[in-house]
Formats: C-alpha cells, sequence, structure tokens
C-alpha cells in the first residue's frame, strides 16, 4: 500500500514484550491459593492446550477477582497486545505495573507500555513508563535513546498543549470523510479541486483496493460528491497518495505491484488533455528505486517533484528526495534532499508550498508531541532548507499527523490524522483516516502567500485554443519561476503568483509573436486571483507586441538592469525564427516638447537594437524607430493612461 505502517497507528511491538515462556507455577509473590490455581490454569491453557482465547478469559477472571496481583495482568495485557487489542493491553500494562515493584524484569514492559499509553496521549503514564525503563539501567543504547526522546516528547507536549497556534482542526464535512480511509489531500491552485486517497477494504490485508478521488468545488462553494479521478488513472492495482501540478493538468500518483513496475511502489505520471488523462508513464529508475517510493508533491508549475523513499543509502528509514525536469521534458536522477530536512527516523508526507519557498513534512525522527508530528522549513537565498520548527498544537497532538497541504493564498489547510478505534469497536479495528481543515494561523503559513492568473490563449485572428507555453520570470533575480503549457483542447492555463514580487510573463507559442505582460507585487496592493486571457498575435507583417517589461528611468534611454528578463525572451524569440525582420517602435507620452520626445523615443528604441546585436542578432534584421508622442494608446489624461503610452514595440516587418 501506499501508505507506511506506522501512519495507520500499527506499532511493531513483537520484539519488546511477548508471553514470557514461563513455568506453569505461579510465582511466589501470589500467595492465595485460589489465585495461584487460576494462574496455572491460564498457563496450561496458552502453552499446553494451544486455546490462547480460553486463556485470556481466564485471565481476565483472575484479575477480576484478585487485583491486588500485579503478574497476571501483564500476561493478560501480552495476549492482548497479540490480539491486536491496544486499548485493552494499555491499560492492563498500566494496572500490571503499577502494582509491582520497579526492577530489570519488566524493563521491555515498561517500553510497552509507554508506546501503549503515547497512542492515546496519556502523557503522564509515558513519561513514568519511561522513567521506570532508564530506571532499570538497560544496556541497549537504541532503547535507551528511544525512551529518553520520549522523554523529550513528553516536555514539548507539556509545552505545547499550554500555548495552542490556533484553533482545533476539524472533520471535513459530508460528502468528504465518507470512507474509513482517506489521506494525502492536495489543491490544485484555484483551490477548486480536492485530490486524495480512498482505501476501500483497509481490514482486508492484500485487498486494500486504493484508489486516486476527486470532489469539485460547486456553485454553493462547497466541496461536491467524491469521485474516481479517471478510468485511466486507477485500476485493479494500488493507486495513491497523489499530487497535482497547480494548473492541475500534471497528476503524478503512486502505484503499488503495477505492471512494469521497477519497485514495490512507484510513482507513475500522467498528463489531462482537455477532460481525459493521457496512460499513466511510470518515472523510471532515475526517480524510482527497486524499493518503496511514494507521497509525491509537485511545485506549482509542475517541474520539481518531492517524494519519500525506503531505498538504501538515506539517513533513516524513510528519506524525502526531490528530482527536476529538464529542458528535454525527462526527470533528473533523484537526489536525497539531505539534512536538516532529513533524520535518523522516518521523513515522509512532503509538500512543497505554491510558493515553492516553504516545505512541510512529517517525521517522528524529530521532537514533537509523541508519534509523527508536521514541521515546516524555509528555502534561503542560497537555495538551502532552514531548521526544521515544529507547528506545534493543536495541529500535531499524540497521533500520527501527515500529509498537511496549505492553500495557495495561505488561508486554509488540509492533512490526515490517524485517529485510535472508537470506544466499543472490535479489539482488531484499524484506526480511522480522515481528512481535517483549519483556517491557517499566522505560525503555519508559509513564508509568502500566492494566488494565481488564470485564464486561456486563443489565436488572436481566428479566436482558436493555442497550445503555448507561459513562463513567469522573477523581474529582480532574472530567474525562470515557473513554466506551464496551455491545454492544447481549451487553452487553459493557470500560473502562480507571490507576494513581494515583480514579475514578467510571456506567453509563446511557434508562429506567433511574443505576448508580454506585467505583474508587480512588490509594493502592497490588492493581491487576488486574475482572470486573464491571452491572445497572441501570428508573426506576419504588420503585426505587433508591446514589450511590458523594458525599464528606463524618466527622460532617460538607458535601459534599468531588470529589462534583461525582457531583452533575452526577445533574443530568443527572434532565433527561434531567422527569417523575421522587426522594428523596434518607441513611443512617449505628450509630457514635454513633440522634438523631445521624438528623440527620447527613437534613443529608446536604439537602445533595445543595440543589446539586441550585441547578443547575436544580425542588424540586417532590425530596424529601430522613434514615434515619440504621435501613436498613442490611451489619452493621456491620467498618470495610468500616459504611462500605457510610454512603451516600445516590437513590429513584424
Amino acid at each position: 500500500m501506499t501508505l507506511p505502517k506506522f501512519l495507520l497507528g500499527l506499532g511493531l511491538y513483537a520484539s519488546l514484550a511477548t508471553l514470557p515462556t514461563l513455568a506453569q507455577q505461579a510465582p511466589a509473590s501470589i500467595t492465595d491459593g485460589k489465585a495461584r490455581a487460576l494462574y496455572e490454569k491460564a498457563q496450561s491453557l496458552y502453552y499446553k492446550d494451544r486455546q490462547p482465547q480460553q486463556a485470556l478469559l481466564v485471565w481476565q477472571q483472575l484479575t477480576d477477582k484478585f487485583p491486588a496481583y500485579g503478574e497476571p495482568y501483564l500476561r493478560k495485557a501480552s495476549l492482548q497486545l497479540t490480539n491486536g487489542d491496544h486499548a485493552g493491553a494499555y491499560e492492563s500494562y498500566k494496572q500490571g505495573l503499577s502494582k509491582l515493584p520497579v526492577e530489570p524484569s519488566h524493563a521491555a514492559e515498561y517500553l510497552v507500555l509507554g508506546k501503549l499509553a503515547m497512542e492515546v496521549g496519556d502523557y503522564a503514564t509515558v513519561r513514568q513508563a519511561y522513567t521506570n525503563y532508564l530506571a532499570t539501567n538497560p544496556a541497549n543504547k537504541v532503547k535507551v535513546a528511544l525512551a529518553q526522546r520520549q522523554l523529550q516528547n513528553c516536555d514539548f507536549a507539556a509545552e505545547a498543549m499550554a500555548h495552542p497556534t490556533g484553533p482545533a482542526p476539524e472533520v471535513l464535512p459530508a460528502p468528504l470523510n465518507q470512507f474509513r480511509h482517506q489521506y494525502f489531500p492536495v489543491l490544485t491552485a484555484d483551490n477548486k479541486s480536492l485530490i486524495f486517497t480512498v482505501q476501500r477494504n483497509p481490514e482486508k490485508v492484500g485487498q486494500e483496493n486504493e484508489d486516486v478521488f476527486i470532489s469539485t468545488v460547486g456553485a454553493d462553494g462547497a466541496f461536491g460528491t467524491p469521485q474516481s479521478i479517471s478510468s485511466e488513472i486507477n485500476s485493479r492495482e494500488n493507486e495513491g497518495t497523489a499530487t497535482i501540478s497547480g494548473d492541475g493538468n500534471t497528476l503524478v500518483f503512486t502505484s503499488c505491484g503495477r505492471a512494469g513496475g521497477v519497485g514495490s511502489c512507484d510513482l507513475y505520471i500522467s498528463h489531462r488533455r482537455g477532460s481525459k488523462w493521457t496512460p499513466p508513464r511510470n518515472l523510471g529508475l532515475l526517480v524510482n528505486s527497486k524499493a518503496w517510493d511514494s507521497q509525491p508533491s509537485l511545485s506549482a508549475d509542475g517541474r520539481t517533484l518531492y517524494f519519500s523513499s525506503q531505498r538504501g543509502g538515506g539517513l533513516g528509514g524513510y528519506d524525502i528526495y526531490v528530482s527536476t525536469l529538464g529542458a528535454d521534458g525527462t526527470w533528473g536522477p533523484a537526489r536525497n534532499v539531505g539534512a536538516p530536512i532529513n533524520t535518523a527516523g522516518d521523513d515522509l508526507a512532503p509538500f512543497i508550498h505554491a510558493s515553492g519557498t516553504t516545505l512541510y513534512y512529517a517525521t517522528d525522527g524529530l521532537v514533537g508531541l509523541g508519534s509523527s508530528d508536521i514541521f515546516r522549513s524555509e528555502l534561503d537565498a542560497k537555495g538551502q532548507w532552514g531548521a526544521p520548527r515544529n507547528l506545534g498544537y493543536p495541529f500535531n497532538t499524540f497521533a500520527n499527523e501527515a500529509s498537511l497541504y496549505i492553500s495557495s493564498d495561505n488561508r486554509r489547510a488540509y492533512y490526515t490524522r490517524s485517529e485510535p478505534p472508537q470506544p466499543g469497536a472490535p479489539a482488531t479495528a484499524l484506526p480511522a483516516i480522515r481528512i481535517y481543515g483549519t483556517e491557517v494561523p499566522a505560525s503555519v503559513r508559509a513564508r509568502e502567500t500566492s494566488t494565481y492568473t488564470q485564464g486561456r490563449v486563443f489565436d488572436a485572428v481566428t479566436k482558436q485554443p493555442l497550445n503555448a507555453v507561459v513562463q513567469l520570470f522573477d523581474l529582480g533575480t532574472n530567474a525562470l519561476t515557473q513554466q506551464v503549457y496551455s491545454d492544447a483542447e481549451n487553452g487553459q492555463y493557470t500560473v502562480v503568483l507571490n507576494e513581494g514580487r515583480a514579475y514578467a510573463m510571456y506567453a509563446s507559442a511557434p508562429g506567433y509573436l511574443l505576448k508580454s505582460l506585467s505583474f508587480d507585487y512588490s509594493v502592497p496592493q490588492k493581491f487576488d486571483p486574475l482572470t486573464l486571457d491571452l491572445y497572441l498575435d501570428p508573426a506576419k507583417s504588420g503585426r505587433s507586441a508591446v514589450l511590458n517589461n523594458l525599464f528606463f528611468d524618466s527622460n532617460q534611454a538607458t535601459l534599468k538592469p531588470r529589462s534583461r528578463t525582457e531583452l533575452d525572451r526577445l533574443v530568443e524569440f527572434l532565433r527561434q525564427d531567422p527569417s523575421l525582420r522587426v522594428e523596434v517602435a518607441g513611443h512617449t507620452d505628450n509630457v514635454g516638447t513633440p522634438a523631445a520626445n521624438l528623440s527620447l523615443s527613437q534613443r529608446r528604441a536604439q537602445a533595445v537594437l543595440t543589446y539586441l546585436t550585441a547578443h547575436g542578432v544580425p542588424a540586417t534584421r532590425l530596424r529601430a524607430k522613434g514615434y515619440g508622442e504621435t501613436k498613442p494608446l490611451a489619452g493621456n489624461d491620467t498618470e495610468a493612461h500616459r504611462a500605457q503610452n510610454r512603451r516600445i514595440e516590437l513590429r513584424i516587418l
């Protein structure tokens, strides 16, 4: 299955405590004759007659009638644990050990009690159990370290619970959470589609039947009834723990046992074309390994992939890895994210926020509230991840928390919590796994808030949808921050924007003029989603495009440094079609004299031409011409209109 067992709350107790193969004779501490007889009867039923259930009934009878004796509780507890009855075993160990002196013979049982008590959040018992274990002077360094870590967890939990970070998350209402197990929620950037994994038969080992489901926001603003995402994605095998790009067009998911797989669980990729998904493709051995690979998280543009793996050579049992999509469309070799993200424990369920600068993940390798907690880390200016920070209480509790997802606008959080079976449930019942949601407190938010621009790309003449590449560049660093493709069938695209940055956005397609747009969020302003349809003009004689990311000081013709992004895109555009001849046209507003404006527009156009020729574009393909204030796009009656008129255009000759 795609979900590690520890996220289900299933501990491995067999190596910690089992029924000791003692002689059937009762220990000397049991002095009552009837109690001794019952003790020996239970031992005989278990060891001689091989009737563990009958033995358990006798142990229960013994503890009911003679509650002062501790040993019978421990024998009963061990059988309950073997049967999968964690709640019963917890009570029995707690009762039994409280009646017996602290001594080395009970060291293993203190460890079991500590683990069982942590499953139900009984921190007082956790602390007492591990303190008693250390008092036995154990020699096992690994278990000593475990006990010491759990005592640290108790201290951390006490402090965290005394200072909650925000309101308690709530179970998402119907029609969500209608299955026994649902987990790993992810959203598209517009927050309109929720995708998660459903496990239909969690109690049937080998027949869990995991599938990827989707719930879409309806006209009422609420999530609708979950549906299978696609028959192309879901099969008779296990598919789950999926991630989707911000535009909803690229899906990476886990499948276990699928034909053609390279490991126990592999990562597969599929692309949406209109309303259809392409047949899934295994990401291959550069990404997958022969071990367990799962729990993927895509960056907003679908070009960086984080995931969990159990492959060898890591820092712990499970580690987080990352792969990037190359310019040739192939995924590069997965590399271990390394410290401080990965630990000696199990590091799982990575989630990269839409902003790309904050990573969330689950780990049991750092001090927390007990089991697996969610941590966050921020990317610094050098591209290094900072020290992980626990999200605190009530995001984290004694239970296993994982698969956090925070919406691009930093307002809503969704994640998975594994809950112990309800009172009265069968002893062997698995915990429920449900999806929770909450408002995001300030301490949990991603470092940067994101929004998006969404729309369609069309041919400006035919008005038909275009398959175009849409690129987003950070004008401050000249770095490509996102690259997506509009859908060939309907032209849809989605690009994520981060608050506090200035961007240049470009839409391009073979045979069309470059479309240039500018978004400046470096100063505080309204930061809401945009709907923006883009119309690309064919690259034919007479067609022109405004270049919106060329910058000059007032009355100056020297290009400012952040113009480089646009200039480099122009060079690339002209290299792609060597047959094109273009005019670089300069325009101004009407401030100043017509003669001065004509001169300024000519000098600015020439500055652009000079850059292009200096970077390999033949001068024979270029012409610079200034038009001054003679061709305004708008009236010169407001500053906004005058800004529109101050422009450089690229016109096909």
